[in-house]
């Protein structure tokens, strides 16, 4: 097994310490703040993702896990130093490298020779060369292993990958990292790492796609009468095209797809390459944050101006407490702006977010309004007692933008319910 250093405990960087030490390797995560580092070697983990706190406690009891603060620390007797720190994003889609430029510098002087340093997060193309150039380090490799995580789903994801991607140009530092995933039953793609380091781009800029499409798809689908779940089954069956990713919603948001899908068209811009298609795609998601707004007034026949509206769901998608580019919040923004009077729950949201009123249960979230919209798809949201919930609204209509209610069972419970996408 190895020794490996992780540079920072996000979302990334704790999962792949965490999966790491399950898999029996020898891993110390470094962060700069310290009482994160105090609470992590405790344990504790600060973020909502299944299965997460079970492999940090594991791994922690173990001895295969520890956390130090500063990459420094970390760094100085690993044979792997992952790199897994912000690389914030601009207005024109440029990433700020310079946390990653930060944690080169700092583990730069400390690595052990022949050891590799591996870039995790999502990085420009090109960032394999920043990292060397901060390091100034000719006995150290760098590549480029990036993540493919869901959130609400990463674990699953880091044990049971679809693919595992090493670009390098040295045939050895990837037989090297290769053998980190040893037992993992997953194609492994080696190619250069500017093909690596595009992969991740053009994987979540083509999901987001997807997405824009089967929204629009759900729109025509209400215009002429068709039912768009029926539309994703004949279309899903084809090989070619494939079920995930067809299901309509409120947008597409969360800490990857709009960094992302802006990341490429500015990367391709730099290169002389107007991705037009691509900024279609983004123009589509903010529409249709506006689209869905625009539903809950054509099902109440009026303004929202001065309307009580309940709000289902705020996190950008059910099992985590992520609200990063959030749909939801898109949406409820929205109806706020148009003066409606909201009333919001989310079971992993418990602080005030953008000015939000917040509740403690569905239930209350219901009571007083004239319609209440489901924006995240929360398993608790299906068990609901609608009976009880009839009684407590001033009028009985849903909105469900995620289509994970039983339509025909609410409409006999007598209330007046709309999808998306559905006739």
């Amino acid at each position: 097994m190895s020794k490996i250093a992780v540079i920072g405990t996000g979302y990334v960087g704790l999962t792949t310490g965490a999966c790491f030490a399950h898999m029996g390797h020898e891993v110390v995560c470094a962060d700069i703040d310290e009482a994160k580092v105090a609470s992590l070697q405790r344990g504790e983990v600060p973020i909502l993702e299944p299965g997460l706190d079970d492999l940090v406690r594991q791994g922690v009891e173990g001895d295969r896990l520890r956390f130090v603060l500063g990459g420094a620390a970390a760094a100085a007797d690993c044979e792997f130093a992952y790199l897994c720190v912000p690389t914030p994003q601009g207005e024109d889609g440029s990433a700020d490298l310079s946390y990653l430029e930060a944690a080169a510098r700092e583990i730069g002087p400390v690595l052990p020779s022949e050891a590799v340093v591996v870039n995790k997060s999502t990085v420009p193309v090109g960032s394999t060369k920043v990292v060397e150039r901060a390091m100034g380090r000719h006995d150290v490799k760098v590549v480029s292993n990036p993540e493919f995580l869901r959130e609400g789903s990463a674990v699953h994801d880091f044990l049971n990958p679809d693919r595992v991607v090493i670009g390098t140009d040295d045939r050895a530092t990837a037989v090297k990292v290769s053998g980190l995933f040893l037992g993992l039953n997953a194609p492994l793609i080696v190619t250069d790492p500017a093909s690596a380091e595009t992969i991740k781009y053009a994987a979540n800029s083509f999901l987001a796609t997807k997405l824009s499409f089967i929204n629009a798809m759900a729109a025509v689908c209400e215009a002429v009468g068709a039912d768009i779940d029926d539309v994703v089954l004949g279309m899903g069956s084809d090989p070619r095209i494939g079920p995930q990713f067809l299901r309509p919603g409120p947008g597409w948001g969360g800490s990857c797809f709009p960094k992302d899908t802006r990341a490429l068209v500015h990367i391709a811009e730099d290169a002389g390459y107007d991705f037009a298609m691509l900024k279609a795609v983004i123009e589509a998601n903010t529409e249709q944050f506006e689209l869905t707004a625009d539903r809950v007034e054509r099902h109440l026949g009026r303004s929202v101006e001065g309307v009580k509206v309940g709000v289902w769901g705020l996190t950008f998608k059910a099992n985590t407490d992520d609200l990063r580019e959030s749909p939801a919040l898109e949406v409820a923004g929205r109806l706020q702006q148009r003066g409606a009077v909201l009333s919001c729950y989310d079971p992993a949201v418990k602080r005030s977010v953008n000015g939000l009123e917040l509740v403690d249960s569905a239930l209350e979230a219901a009571t007083g309004a004239e319609c209440v919209i489901l924006l995240t798809e929360w398993d608790e949201f299906r068990w609901l007692d609608f009976d009880r919930v009839a009684e407590v609204m001033a009028a009985p209509n849903i909105i469900d933008t995620r289509n994970i209610l039983d339509a025909n069972d609410l409409r006999r419970r007598g209330f007046a319910i709309r999808g998306l996408g559905k006739p």
